[in-house]
């Protein structure tokens, strides 16, 4: 008697009657045209043709001083140069925006005013004495 190994579970899966298919894995939307799948295959060929390419010069021997990796490239490009044609301005950014931008400045006028307003204060009180043609008060 020949041992014969288990079915697997997608071979036991039956959808629940009570619960309808997500449009994803419905077959009725599957689109298996035959343009479709010449091109799937073709990105997959382009793919695999990169993939051998990058890991050969991974491999090599005599390695130039960096291997460029498209894909990479173009990740770090999508992160850091693209950002403004995919920003939304939110209340969450906007009220950063205020922050970081009116922030420091209102911090600043604060300061400079505190320290003026002491100096006044001490030289009215004749603790601090004004020096002649003072550019800096």
């Amino acid at each position: 008697m020949a041992w014969a190994p288990p079915p697997s579970a997608a071979k036991l899966y039956r959808p629940n009657t009570f619960v309808s298919l997500p449009a994803e894995l419905d077959p009725a939307t599957y689109d298996t045209s035959p343009e479709k799948l010449r091109a799937e295959a073709e990105r997959l060929a382009i793919r695999s043709r990169l993939k051998r390419q990058y890991l050969l010069q991974l491999n090599d021997p005599n390695v130039p001083a960096v291997i460029e990796n498209p894909a990479l490239i173009r990740w770090a490009y999508a992160k850091s140069q693209n950002v403004y044609p995919t920003f939304r301005p939110t209340p969450r950014t906007s009220f950063l925006g205020a922050v970081y931008g009116l922030g420091p400045l209102l911090f600043w006028i604060f300061v400079l005013k505190a320290d003026r307003d002491r100096k006044e204060k001490r030289i009215q009180e004749g603790k601090l004495k004004r020096s002649p043609l003072s550019v800096f008060f």
